[in-house]
């Protein structure tokens, strides 16, 4: 599907170092420390034996005397804190609009877009886009039939767990009830003592559950409640209407005008994705505050249109026009899902992307699935073998154990139809609340190439969006033994894990840039 066309680019790839084209087998086999691990996807294989992304040596190598052009990346998620200290310098401001006035001083459709558009207006919760389709009714179809029998699987998934996460929910209530306040420690609960009946039951089951999750146990709770609630009353409900606070008409492709320019808000606390995929691209480097950035000279554009469910067609495919129409050259995706009844509209917005120039950076996806034979949308092919457009990177998910099991389990995986890897597991960066934490999924594996994709912009902007993409393909750090992919741990090459069959890195993919851009520059101009 992604034939790799560019002559110039392999003649790079032929330039490239022997230490690049023989990879070593050393590889870290201790645990990493708390330093390693909060930057474990900007370190080098070959000198710190964990298989980041080359980030510090090629700021350290390549990057000291030279200066980069400001890069603006489009952030399509859930919103993103643009007051977090270590983010608030990198977000994108729109200078041709003037704040809170109720105007649309530029004219680009989106009154007092200061700081980026929210296309999901009030509200948050969604139904998946399974449900969606099901609601509509029996068409006959054969995909109806799949779409009834994997809703039935999904249910049954999360429905027995509710009874136990009620009973947690209420223990946990009392608890906190009897100790007047909302965190507790184990400490506290052994301390508990009393001969109501209740109480002492709550005790028990608390310490049960703290027992099998260790000292985060109430963190752990309400990542399980919101889990189960989440899919149970919303995700899987299907009498629930997601969209009407929104007020557009989600199957009317011109329908533009509605949202509003709240890009995060502390009520909404499914702002912590994209917070997080924000900072991963352009948090502080070197500030001695949380974690870093892989490019600097970027400004962040965030985009809210991925709801906590499943995301729509017409808001995706109008996110990635807004961010094209407003400057940005990368754009980030961190989403997806099984079902897109108007895929054609993001293919068409892709494809304007393409026209302006514009890359796109995709996450492959979670669910441990072969994408050469089951579906992840976004994508960028309508036959599973030809690309539609040459300006799109989807991209899975490694993590720092460098051996059979350096893909990560939930990585979606694809000969023809995943891209590359990059660092995905225990990334840590910024969240709401001026906070800082590690999350996992391709959802960071992707934020991880598009800041490397930032630097290639930043340092040599001749360079096209195709050009850049071939740069990351190619340049990667390749792995030449079998590792174990999906969720029925099947072997295979890394080779055929993916179409570069290599893991993005930011040294080898600046030298390579360096060389292109050089080349671009002698040709003549027609």
């Amino acid at each position: 599907m992604r034939a790799l066309a560019y002559s110039f680019i392999l003649l790079c790839a032929l330039s490239m170092t022997a230490q690049q084209a023989t990879q070593t087998k050393t590889y870290k086999k201790t645990a990493l420390t708390e330093q390693q691990q909060q930057r474990w996807s900007h370190l080098d294989l070959e000198k710190d034996s964990i298989p980041g992304m080359s980030v510090d040596k090629a700021y350290a190598e390549l990057l000291k005397k030279k200066k980069g052009k400001k890069v603006v990346v489009g952030v399509i998620d859930s919103g993103v804190d643009i007051n977090h200290p270590d983010l608030k310098a990198a977000i994108w401001t729109n200078k041709k609009e003037i704040a809170n006035n109720g105007k649309d001083d530029d004219k680009n459709g989106y009154t007092d877009d200061v700081h980026g558009w929210n296309f999901l207006g009030d509200s948050n919760n969604e139904t998946l886009e399974l449900v969606r389709y099901l609601r509509k009714g029996d068409d006959g179809t054969e995909m109806y039939k799949r779409a009834q029998k994997e809703y039935e699987t999904e249910y049954q998934k999360v429905f027995p767990y509710k009874e136990t996460v009620d009973l947690l929910v209420d223990a946990d209530k009392t608890i906190r009830e009897y100790l007047k306040k909302d965190n507790y420690t184990v400490e506290d609960l052994n301390n508990v003592a009393s001969v109501k009946y209740e109480l002492f039951k709550s005790k028990k089951i608390m310490l049960a559950y703290a027992g099998d999750t260790g000292a985060n146990f109430r963190e752990e709770l309400e990542e399980f409640k919101d889990y189960v609630y989440d899919k149970l009353n919303y995700n899987l409900n299907k009498d629930f209407d997601g969209r009407k606070p929104v007020g557009d008409n989600p199957e009317d492709i011109k329908d533009k005008k509605y949202g509003n320019n709240v890009v995060y808000s502390k009520e909404r606390k499914d702002s912590s994705h994209g917070t997080h995929v924000a900072g991963i691209i352009a948090q502080g480097r070197n500030n001695g505050i949380g974690g870093d950035g892989v490019a600097t000279d970027v400004e962040i554009m965030p985009i809210r249109a991925v709801p906590n469910g499943d995301e729509y067609d017409k808001d995706i495919a109008l996110a990635i026009r807004y961010a094209v129409d407003n400057g940005a050259k990368i754009i980030n995706g961190s989403f997806g899902k099984d079902y897109s009844p108007h895929k054609e509209w993001v293919w068409d917005a892709m494809k304007y992307a393409e026209s302006k120039d514009v890359l796109i950076i995709l996450a492959a996806g979670n669910d441990g699935k072969n994408v050469d034979v089951e579906p992840n949308y976004p994508e960028d092919t309508a036959d599973k073998k030809n690309e539609l457009v040459n300006n799109v990177v989807k991209v899975g998910a490694i993590n720092y154990n460098y051996g059979e099991n350096i893909v990560a389990d939930f990585s979606n995986f694809g000969t023809d139809n995943v891209d590359v890897f990059a660092p995905g597991v225990k990334v840590y960066a910024t969240v709401p609340g001026n906070d800082f934490k590690y999350q996992q999924g391709t959802s960071m594996a992707s934020p991880n190439v598009a800041g490397v994709a930032a630097l290639i912009r930043s340092y040599y902007p001749n360079l096209k969006a195709n050009q850049v993409k071939q740069i990351i393909m190619q340049s990667g750090t390749p792995i030449d033994f079998e590792v174990i992919v999906g969720e029925n741990g099947e072997k295979r090459p890394f080779s055929k894990t993916g179409v570069s069959g290599k893991i993005v890195n930011a040294y080898n993919a600046l030298k390579m840039a360096e060389e292109l851009s050089k080349e671009t520059q002698k040709e003549p101009k027609l």
